[in-house]
């Protein structure tokens, strides 16, 4: 009947052995490094971080050379046109000098009417641009490069988020786990009181009341574990849905997992991604402000044309040209525009300052309260180990009094029942220690995410 008794409880105690030592569960690590693999809403913070990645290139790209072809068809008729009067001018001359040289060799002239819209004209060229001097392009790559380190932050703080769920649901589970067989055991405990109460019924010790009531706490506590076996299975599909994977597929729990941490990681929220995302934000508003400020620096290009232009399908020398060019925009006067801008500008640097300060207070105030949590949940798990030892004890003295004919069942059905709620506070009290544990891993951004890898 002890060993029994204390199998659910000697797993607890074996377990917290290692009260004042902590090693690092490689079980639950493997399922974290897992998630971070598969995880689909870890996926679309790395497609963000890519984005982020490909427009700084794009940032950059504009610095460099850029070449285009340009063509261009006209064909016309009508419109204005340009009237030459040759034929007045120089027809006389001729006829003078036809009459002078007794020949015809000086024909007359019509007047010419040019048509000014070009018609069968064609222009094709190939043009190189480049920026010598812009400050708009400088100080877009580098607010680029700001995004691209509040995105990596981003990342990194759904990979804790993600840590912590995981961690949590990975204890849940073991909680509804260890539910499950503590049930269990006392349904070994009470089918061993139906077999001594039959026992005793037959002997005449006892009539068939305890029987009957022991056989009803039986069908309370089968209807028991069917309510474990179903949190089992819920909680066991929520940590596999956090890995994407089959929602059937087994969980290992590791017992080193519940060995109770000696300390807490640390005390301070240095280490904290959202702090790093706001740096990166207030950078990258801080460069939109000395952007707005940089209209004062005039833009300065050059460009390259080499091309063919002509009517019809000629080409050839008389129709190839280049044309190399410097241009220069200056804006020195635009309403006050600018000064909005920048003012705009230096409101969202002061708006983003303060919130991240109001988020510092707030993270300083959630470690605060995630450290009181834990060390309220380690007083709590020592307390529901006395009260299982006092139930363990309580139960066998009560027990052995029961089998000598000395004591009602109901009180030893009392003490059996305190004895499975001692074993099921510790369970949850033990899992509340982890959870507990991992909040404060996750306020002070203590686990190692191994931020290179993504």
């Amino acid at each position: 009947m002890y060993t029994s008794l204390t199998k659910g409880a000697l797993l607890i105690v074996l377990l917290m052995a290692g009260l004042h030592s902590f090693a690092q569960n490689t079980v639950l690590d493997q399922y974290i490094q897992s998630a971070f693999r598969n995880n689909k809403g870890l996926k679309e913070q790395n497609f963000q971080l890519t984005k982020s990645l490909l427009a700084l290139q794009e940032a950059k790209s504009l610095f460099g050379p850029n070449v285009a072809f340009l063509g261009s068809y006209t064909k016309s008729n009508g419109g204005r046109t340009i009237d030459f009067p040759i034929g007045d001018i120089m027809n006389p001359v001729y006829s003078s000098l036809n009459q002078l040289t007794n020949s015809h060799n000086f024909k007359s002239l019509d007047n010419v009417s040019v048509q000014l819209n070009p018609d069968n004209f064609y222009d094709a060229k190939v043009r190189t641009s480049l920026p010598l001097v812009n400050a708009e392009i400088y100080y877009n790559q580098k607010i680029k490069k700001e995004q691209i380190s509040q995105q990596q932050a981003a990342v990194n703080v759904y990979k804790r988020e993600l840590v912590r769920d995981i961690k949590t649901a990975y204890y849940q589970y073991y909680q509804a786990a260890q539910a499950v067989a503590i049930y269990n055991n006392a349904l070994s405990l009470i089918n061993e009181n139906i077999r001594i109460n039959e026992s005793m019924v037959r002997n005449g010790i006892r009539n068939n009341t305890a029987l009957y009531r022991a056989q009803t706490e039986k069908e309370k506590t089968d209807a028991d574990i069917n309510k474990a076996i179903n949190a089992r299975q819920n909680s066991k599909a929520y940590f596999n849905f956090l890995l994407n994977r089959g929602l059937e597929e087994n969980v290992t729990l590791d017992s080193n997992l519940l060995i109770t941490p000696a300390q807490l990681p640390g005390n301070d929220i240095n280490g904290r991604e959202e702090l790093a995302q706001y740096k990166s934000a207030t950078n990258a508003y801080r460069l939109n402000e000395q952007l707005q400020r940089s209209y004062l620096i005039p833009k300065l290009s050059t460009f390259l044309d080499l091309g063919s232009q002509g009517t019809g399908a000629r080409f050839n020398a008389d129709t190839r040209y280049y044309l190399f060019g410097v241009s220069l925009e200056w804006n020195l006067f635009a309403s006050h525009k600018y000064k909005y801008k920048i003012q705009q500008a230096a409101n969202d640097v002061e708006t983003i300052t303060n919130a991240a300060s109001q988020t510092t207070d707030q993270l300083r105030l959630q470690l605060y309260e995630t450290v009181n949590n834990y060390q309220t949940a380690l007083r709590n798990f020592k307390t529901a180990q006395s009260q299982l030892a006092f139930a363990e004890r309580y139960y066998r003295d009560q027990m052995k009094v029961y089998k000598e004919g000395q004591l009602l069942y109901i009180e030893l059905l009392d003490a059996q029942n305190q004895l499975t709620q001692a074993q099921l506070q510790t369970t949850v009290a033990q899992a509340s220690v982890q959870t507990a544990y991992a909040a404060v891993e996750r306020a002070e951004a203590s686990y190692n995410i191994d931020t290179n890898n993504n």
